[in-house]
């Protein structure tokens, strides 16, 4: 788990002190970072291809055809505004189809085709046991864009031949967490969402990795990491996956235009001074993976190393596919 003491307090930590706008919340005051950006190489693109547990059969027209396991699924997808390949037919007879709202956080519900579905059914990334889920917002309890950032944690994790300490900030269901634990790190899960932590614990008892060194903790992301700062803990690697708008067990707010800067800094007063990585991923933003990198930029300067930035997409199944993207992301190695 986090270590405590100054001696693994990155080049960059400024000491902790309260600031509070007027009409804010409290936030630890951070000094700005000094000396050299991290070299930038952009753009990358971060590609998945199918696979045996998932596959992207077909897209185009706002919505996407998908395979988990067993189950075709058929949902919104507002990137896809090609025509589709695929006959009608194919569309039709999708096991599950998702009808509401098209926006990316609007509420609907499912349609069945054949016999009703229960609300999960079991998947598997490489090995590690899962359950997909079919959410009242059109998500599947997984993103599996992220599965090249799963690989990459995974591999990093692996050839550090060392203990890691990896914070993983909006973890959502888990996966990320659990593939993390399985490749040897200790884990710090954080997510605000007591439902999503309840889901994660779920997909660690179907894992079989109950035993797995992995804290689950339902707290405000923000506020966590204060908390960390303030005890001296630090980390090896951390995770963001933030939503656009989002609200913590408090009714704390956050917006991700507003508040991503400073959950960034907090992240560089987190890491370790042997620290590997950092990953920050974004959806449905109006901005650009430069954007995001020149920012992790300003906030990771003195710390070496380079950036990569550019955006995850999903290889459709089938001879010619086509890229569909998904998110933006930026990503500081040491």
């Amino acid at each position: 788990m986090p270590r405590t003491g100054a001696a693994e307090a990155g080049p960059q930590r400024a000491e902790p002190q309260i600031v509070q706008a007027p009409g804010e919340r409290e936030r630890i005051e951070v000094l700005p970072p000094s000396g050299d950006r991290p070299a930038l190489r952009a753009p990358q693109i971060l590609t998945v291809e199918p696979t045996e547990d998932y596959a992207l059969l077909d897209s185009g027209a706002g919505e996407k055809l998908e395979r988990y396991g067993p189950l075709t699924i058929r949902r919104p997808e507002n990137q896809a505004i090609w025509p589709r390949r695929l006959p009608e037919r194919a569309w039709e007879m999708a096991d599950a189809i998702f009808t509401g709202d098209t926006d990316e956080e609007g509420t609907g519900r499912w349609r069945f085709t054949g016999e009703a579905l229960g609300e999960t059914w079991p998947l598997s990334y490489d090995g590690i046991g899962f359950h997909g889920r079919f959410t009242s917002f059109r998500h599947t309890g997984v993103f599996p864009e992220q599965a090249a950032h799963w690989r990459f944690v995974r591999d990093s994790v692996f050839q550090s031949k060392r203990p890691v300490r990896l914070l993983n900030l909006f973890g959502y269901t888990g996966l990320a967490s659990l593939v993390a634990a399985d490749a040897g790190a200790e884990v710090t899960h954080v997510d605000a969402s007591k439902k999503a932590i309840g889901w994660a614990r779920e997909n660690q008892a179907l894992a079989e990795m109950e035993s797995a060194p992995i804290r689950w903790i339902c707290e405000d992301a923000v506020r966590y990491c204060e908390r960390e700062i303030k005890r001296g803990n630090t980390y090896d690697a951390i995770l963001l996956d933030p939503p656009k708008f989002g609200r913590g067990p408090k009714g704390e707010v956050w917006q991700i235009m507003e508040d991503l800067p400073y959950l960034l800094a907090l992240t560089r007063m987190l890491l370790s001074e042997r620290a590997l990585f950092t990953i920050l991923t974004a959806y449905s933003i109006r901005s650009s993976f430069y954007s995001l990198a020149e920012l992790m930029r300003e906030e990771f300067r003195g710390r070496g190393g380079a950036i990569e930035a550019g955006e995850l997409v999903i290889a459709e199944d089938g001879a010619d596919p086509r890229l569909l993207s998904t998110s933006l992301f930026a990503r500081w190695t040491a």
